[in-house]
């Protein structure tokens, strides 16, 4: 039989340790909503709801610029307070949709990336999602199944020792 040191897995215990510090933390965080583009309108009100919500309790919301998930983050935040609201987009502004530019070019603190417009959108969306994670406390993500960017991001902020609650669509 293993020693109670043995079988403690210490990476767990930090792991734990963060994730109880960030829930017991009454201050303002700084909190990461993502998630993918295609997403049923419904979702995106539940989505919006949930941005505008945690920015009235004084939290500072950092999402990307794509539609679906990271448009209804912005839809909920600029409601609520476009001061805590923070893009960071994959590309330059003019490399982004149509229907999405007009409701970026609202943004107060909006961060364009046009020295990667050179590279896919998958790969400056890669990018992209681990400057997000960098600057943030927590990660909210919505994605499917076989979303590889996103779960991938998922599983980098985990080891980055950041708080990330994952939702299923499918």
């Amino acid at each position: 039989m293993p020693s109670l040191s043995q079988s403690i897995d210490i990476t767990n215990i930090d792991s734990l340790a963060q994730e109880l510090a960030t829930i017991q933390q009454t201050g303002s965080k700084r909190i990461a909503l993502l998630g993918s583009r295609h997403v049923p309108i419904t979702h995106q009100h539940l989505i919006e709801m949930m941005s505008y919500a945690l920015v009235l309790s004084g939290n500072r919301i950092i999402t990307s610029g794509a539609t679906g998930t990271n448009s209804a983050a912005i839809r909920g935040a600029m409601r609520a307070d476009p001061s805590l609201l923070t893009v960071i987009l994959p590309q330059s502004l003019s490399r982004q949709p149509r229907e999405s530019q007009e409701q970026l070019q609202q943004v107060m603190h909006l961060v364009e990336n046009p020295e990667h417009d050179n590279l896919s959108l998958a790969e400056a969306s890669a990018v992209c999602n681990q400057e997000i994670v960098s600057r943030c406390q927590q990660l909210i993500c919505f994605a499917f199944h076989d979303s590889h960017t996103l779960l991938q991001t998922c599983s980098d902020a985990e080891e980055q020792r950041k708080v990330v609650t994952l939702f299923y669509f499918d």
